[in-house]
């Protein structure tokens, strides 16, 4: 319980003072720990949101969870997965700064502004927020989308300045890139077998936009990539994987740099599923085949903010 003190016999009070709190700091200093802030909880989108149906936005909204206006998948990002049906065309306009998309099938183009691309499976792109983007399908297309809308909300900011143009990250480069990490011969001493997606204009963060990171990753057959955390939301997009890949997730290391207590999360192609800031996560792959995992994360701001603080198991 939080304790507030209240000035006394101040007589009316001024309509510039009738919203001012005063609270202890030792009892206020920590809401999250005094449960005033909801925890962002764990939670799993199956691809069968998305399968079939008419075009458009499927939210993965948190927002009751979170306390906060929607739709929020974290306090600060919005995931959606987008479904544009064949000769359709679907309108994005979010207050955001940054937006990321992959394409998880199918294919169309892009239009925002003076740029015009066209998008494949497999392809990333960013667009930034200002300007309304039209994405249309030259054959139904399936896409996961992530902005910074609630981040803006909470902020109380409007009219968006873009920060970088839209950019392109064709699959078969991303795919190249991908491979040429995991054939480096130190790539099964490292915490992940991965590739970050950056953009010229932020050369300090190495991300894909100044607010946003997004990793490609491969996790090899019947391997185990070891416990990391970081103080960023990940939301993760599994873009390949059987039965028997799965990642345990907790708050806690063992005494040999296991996640104690874990929560297990089975991977299915073509779902998505939050990994909470400051939580250990670890995937393992108990399979034959490769699996892929996209996380896209608020990493951006927080390697800006110098508060990433991420760290890796021993």
């Amino acid at each position: 319980m939080l304790n507030r003190t209240s000035p006394a016999n101040l007589g009316d009070a001024s309509p510039a003072t009738q919203d001012a709190e005063y609270f202890e700091y030792t009892s206020s200093a920590n809401p999250i720990g005094a449960k005033l802030i909801s925890r962002i909880p764990f939670w799993s989108f199956p691809p069968s949101l998305y399968a079939d149906g008419a075009t458009r936005v499927v939210p993965l909204d948190l927002s009751v969870e979170l306390g906060c206006p929607g739709p929020a998948t974290g306090p600060g990002l919005s995931a959606s997965f987008l479904r544009i049906n064949t000769g359709d065309k679907l309108t994005l306009a979010p207050d955001a700064t940054s937006q990321v998309c992959y394409v998880i099938s199918g294919a169309g183009s892009m239009t925002q502004g003076e740029t015009t691309f066209p998008f494949a499976q497999g392809d990333f792109f960013t667009l930034p927020g200002g300007t309304a983007a039209a994405l249309s399908a030259s054959a139904t297309a399936t896409l996961y989308y992530v902005n910074d809308a609630p981040l803006l909300t909470y902020l109380g900011t409007t009219g968006v300045r873009a920060r970088f143009a839209p950019t392109l990250y064709p699959a078969a480069q991303a795919q190249a890139e991908l491979r040429k990490v995991a054939q480096d011969v130190n790539a099964g001493r490292r915490n992940r077998i991965s590739v970050l997606m950056g953009n010229a204009n932020f050369p300090q963060t190495r991300t894909v936009t100044h607010v946003l990171w997004a990793m490609f990753g491969i996790v090899p057959p019947n391997s185990v990539q070891k416990p990391h955390r970081h103080q960023s939301i990940a939301l993760d997009f599994i873009a390949g994987g059987h039965p028997g890949v799965y990642t345990l997730v907790g708050t806690r290391l063992d005494e040999s740099g296991n996640i104690a207590n874990p929560t297990r999360i089975d991977w299915e192609s073509g779902m998505a599923f939050v990994t909470p800031p400051g939580y250990w996560h670890a995937h393992y792959n108990e399979t034959n085949n490769n699996a892929y995992v996209i996380p896209i994360q608020d990493a951006g701001l927080q390697t800006w903010l110098r508060t990433l603080d991420i760290q890796f198991a021993r």
